[in-house]
């Protein structure tokens, strides 16, 4: 982020101070701009940290699941709220991860963090529902789910779990997905789809082989071999005739079959620049689920972190009333 955006990150938080009582919804708004311009920056300006203590890290005990919880110190009371990671090995110990949920708890959300143990290896089971659904399970009242890039898949399909859909109030997804088939389609060829957006990304072609490796179980070798190739034109083809159970499996982790099940508030936050996965996803998931849907589409996200692309601050308002919405849950 450039240093003239993040003045005006600046700018506009102390905008929303001046604007708004000072009062107990006066410092939640405080906190909810203090969130975004920490965000946005990637910690370049830190005020929600300056303004509130740090939270504590303790392991939850979450059957069947390794789960962290995040929480400032005092009397309990916060909306709690599972955080879904995406890719990345080290699951809830990741830094970043560690951070976000540090952050989310200084705005006065519990913050429970399973790990999700597929997302560790770079792929995503059916299994990986598991873990979330266990974490909402176990906590005391409903909470927010909040999923980010493809830990989005697991969040929504938890929320729509007729065990635990009653225990969420909220489904947050950042950078998500709607169609497992159409992002494996993205990140095989770079082609996205959808109504009347289309476009195409030039993937690096190390990218689609570390996918395919990480998803050799579900490959054939003559499709290994093909999809090793990183051939655009090659992986069209394989997709265009997947074999029955790669189809299935696709199905099933596709929160696009169950967003209708979804008994909670839906809030699809996507960058319009995302280069990971593309905001059509977005789209296609908020049509086919419009009742209680908020659909927000952003510049100032590039996949899961900030980013440049202003729109005289119309983006980080339309972000800072669904952050506002969400700790008044």
């Amino acid at each position: 982020m450039r240093q003239p955006e993040v003045a005006r990150l600046a700018g506009l938080l102390l905008a929303l101070v001046l604007l708004v009582p000072v009062a107990h919804a006066g410092r939640r708004a405080l906190w909810a701009g203090a969130f975004l311009v920490e965000f946005l920056s990637q910690g370049r300006l830190a005020p929600l940290s300056a303004l509130t203590s740090a939270p504590t890290r303790e392991p939850l005990s979450v059957p069947g699941a390794a789960v962290d919880r995040y929480v400032l110190a005092g009397p309990a009371g916060g909306t709690p709220l599972v955080f879904v990671h995406g890719f990345t090995p080290q699951g809830k110990d990741d830094p970043r991860v560690r951070e976000a949920a540090a952050l989310l708890a200084r705005c006065g959300f519990d913050v429970a963090v399973p790990t999700i143990p597929g997302l560790t290896h770079g792929r995503l089971r059916s299994d990986d529902v598991a873990p979330v659904v266990a974490t909402l399970a176990a906590l005391a009242r409903p909470s927010i789910v909040l999923g980010v890039s493809v830990g989005a898949g697991p969040a929504l399909l938890a929320a729509a779990d007729p065990r635990v859909r009653e225990r969420v109030q909220a489904v947050v997804s950042l950078g998500g997905y709607a169609s497992a088939r159409e992002v494996l389609r993205f990140w095989l060829t770079g082609v996205y789809a959808y109504g009347g957006v289309r476009g195409r990304v030039a993937h690096e072609p190390e990218v689609v082989r570390s996918f395919v490796a990480a998803n050799t179980d579900l490959l054939e070798p003559a499709a290994r071999a093909e999809l090793m190739t990183a051939d655009a034109d090659r992986a069209a083809r394989f997709l265009a005739a997947l074999p029955p159970a790669l189809e299935r499996y696709l199905n099933d982790l596709s929160p696009l079959g169950v967003v209708g099940d979804i008994r909670a508030r839906l809030v699809l936050i996507h960058g319009r620049s995302d280069r990971a996965v593309p905001y059509t996803e977005a789209l296609r998931l908020a049509a086919a689920r419009p009742e209680r849907t908020t659909l927000v589409l952003v510049g100032i996200v590039e996949h899961v972190e900030g980013g440049g692309g202003w729109r005289e601050g119309r983006d980080f308002l339309a972000l800072w009333r669904v952050m506002y919405g969400l700790i008044n849950a």
